[in-house]
């Protein structure tokens, strides 16, 4: 399940992943994109910045990678 709604000068999705819904907010800093994911069941959040001209589901998977990672992590 995916529902995304456009920020002024971004966008945001909550989307369903493995470890259960996720809000991605992808923002445009200069010449690169900064991309928080934030896993609602715990309130924890991670960011990755990228260039501009990276395609958006590539910078979207690095920042669900990394937080699964971080979830993980601080689950041991």
């Amino acid at each position: 399940m995916i529902r995304e709604q456009r920020l002024s000068e971004g966008k945001m999705a909550v989307k369903a992943s493995g470890t259960g819904e996720v809000i991605i907010e992808m923002r445009p800093v200069g010449s690169v994109v900064r991309v928080a994911a934030v896993d609602v069941a715990t309130g924890t959040e991670v960011i990755v910045m990228g260039p501009a001209a990276s395609p958006p589901k590539a910078l979207e998977d690095l920042a669900v990678a990394k937080l699964k990672k971080k979830l993980s992590s601080d689950s041991v």
